[in-house]
């Protein structure tokens, strides 16, 4: 067996069915343990995190307010799987597999919101000052001493992860979308190449990788206060720009909004009743696809998210927490959805799907030109997806950073965001398709010890987000 049938193999088992229950099941024994919280304050969520953004928040040395907190984390798991992810997912697993994307992220709303607690609850401070804190600080502080293997696990797999997850996939990805949009305008990128690495890349493919890591260099380089002051600048910035192009798309095609409900929820059961036709999809592969990819876009149970989370100025944990809530849906009800909703408006305007196929951000691409011409189609998709690959690099340089922080101490942070940059320069001009799945296999077995981790502490949870709602209802009464 080669090196990379052994990968298959563990791929399939980091995202296969018994590991998708494992992570949906968590956030339904979360959400029955705290009284569906999700469901039932739902609007103070929104109160407590939307309402809060636009509000001066200001922060102590080696911490970030609580919306650059939620900034960073967001910046991570809205990357590029939320366009080229999702619409692969969706074309390989058929329409229905929205409906199960939606399912698993109403559960790994309190998912995360539990991990969020956590990581404020038992976060320590570094010898620089900083606030740090993640599964392997809850483990160690919250499961004991004994457990200390798990937390070295957890960080031994995110130190690792993030080269491949948050570094070099996503620039190459940005080094390939970057490339179409300069050859759907006239270019020629295959015409200019050189020497890299042993192999023949285009020219601007190097360029964009030195581009890159010059940015995420002054990022990076400037430690937490940094990431999380772009980060707040260009999430909202990114959202807003790929939410208005689809909603855009989506209005000029309103007219089919009832067809595309019927294929999603008929596919949901049923790939032939949607479809119109045997096309080979069945219900084992669209509930995976569905699941699936909602876990790997909102990260909720991966247990990256709360190392962001910990940098906050909030000190109340469960305040902190919905802030989790908040991130789900932000990324898999809304953004994931706005992505579904613009590709099938694509798909009932003529774009051709390759239902039960791989496909990637073409799709996309294409559904953006029904309405805005190929050139602009193609060149939203490219923005979006530089912004987004960007910014998911900032926030894995620190995930990271904290994981190899943990195993090696203070002095370890330097060499490794050393190498972390210069990374990037390689993955820009790299075929990737390996380190995709090596990258896919190591976040999928970060969840495990993450998700042993929470369960264990669960009682913690339940007695903080009590305390808090009493303590929040007391308040009102006295007012």
């Amino acid at each position: 067996m080669t090196f990379a049938e052994i990968i298959g193999v563990l791929n399939n088992i980091a995202w296969g069915p018994w590991m998708l229950i494992f992570l949906v099941g968590t956030g339904v024994f979360f959400t029955v343990k705290l009284g569906f919280l999700q469901f039932r304050k739902f609007g103070y969520c929104m109160k407590n995190t939307i309402g809060r953004m636009f509000q001066k928040q200001e922060a102590g040395s080696g911490e970030v307010t609580p919306f650059q907190a939620v900034a960073t984390a967001l910046a991570a798991t809205v990357g590029t799987g939320n366009i080229a992810g999702v619409t692969g997912a969706v074309a390989v697993g058929g329409p229905g597999a929205v409906f199960w994307m939606w399912l698993s992220g109403l559960f790994g709303m309190v998912t995360k919101y539990a991990e969020v607690v956590l990581a404020v609850q038992y976060r320590e401070r570094n010898p620089k000052g900083d606030y740090v804190g993640g599964p392997m600080y809850y483990i160690k502080n919250g499961l004991g001493p004994k457990w200390g293997w798990l937390a070295v696990v957890f960080s031994v797999l995110g130190a690792i992860t993030a080269f491949g997850t948050g570094n070099m996939t996503q620039v190459n990805t940005i080094a390939g979308s970057v490339n179409t949009a300069i050859d759907a305008f006239g270019g020629n990128t295959a015409s200019h190449t050189v020497m890299f690495l042993g192999q023949a890349v285009p020219v601007s493919s190097v360029l964009i990788g030195i581009v890159v890591a010059i940015l995420v260099a002054m990022v990076l380089f400037g430690g937490i206060k940094r990431i999380g002051s772009v980060t707040e600048k260009l999430v909202p910035i990114m959202a807003a720009i790929y939410i208005g192009c689809s909603l855009c798309v989506v209005g000029f095609n309103f007219n089919h909004l009832g067809e595309i409900f019927g294929m999603i929820f008929k596919g949901a059961f049923s790939a032939q009743a949607a479809l119109g036709g045997a096309v080979g999809i069945t219900i084992m592969t669209t509930i995976q696809k569905g699941v699936g990819r909602g876990v790997f876009s909102n990260e909720a149970g991966l247990g990256s998210a709360p190392m962001a989370h910990a940098a906050t100025s909030e000190t109340d944990p469960v305040k902190q927490g919905l802030y989790g809530i908040f991130e789900v849906f932000m990324d898999t009800m809304v953004i994931c959805t706005l992505t579904v909703f613009t590709m099938l408006c694509g798909a009932v305007s003529g774009v051709e799907v390759p239902w039960g196929q791989s496909a990637g951000a073409e799709l996309i691409s294409a559904s953006f030109g029904t309405v805005f011409g190929p050139k602009l189609g193609s060149l939203i998709v490219a923005v979006g997806i530089c912004l987004f690959a960007l910014s998911t690099m900032l926030s894995w340089s620190l995930y990271g950073t904290r994981c190899c922080e943990f195993l090696f101490g203070h002095r370890s942070v330097l060499p490794y965001q050393v190498i972390f940059i210069l990374t990037v320069v390689v993955g820009a001009a790299m075929e990737l398709d390996l380190v995709w799945a090596i990258a896919d296999t190591f976040n999928g077995f970060m969840a495990i010890p993450n998700l042993i981790a929470i369960l264990g502490l669960s009682g913690v949870v339940v007695k903080l987000t009590k305390e808090h709602f009493q303590s929040d209802l007391q308040h009102a009464n006295h007012r």
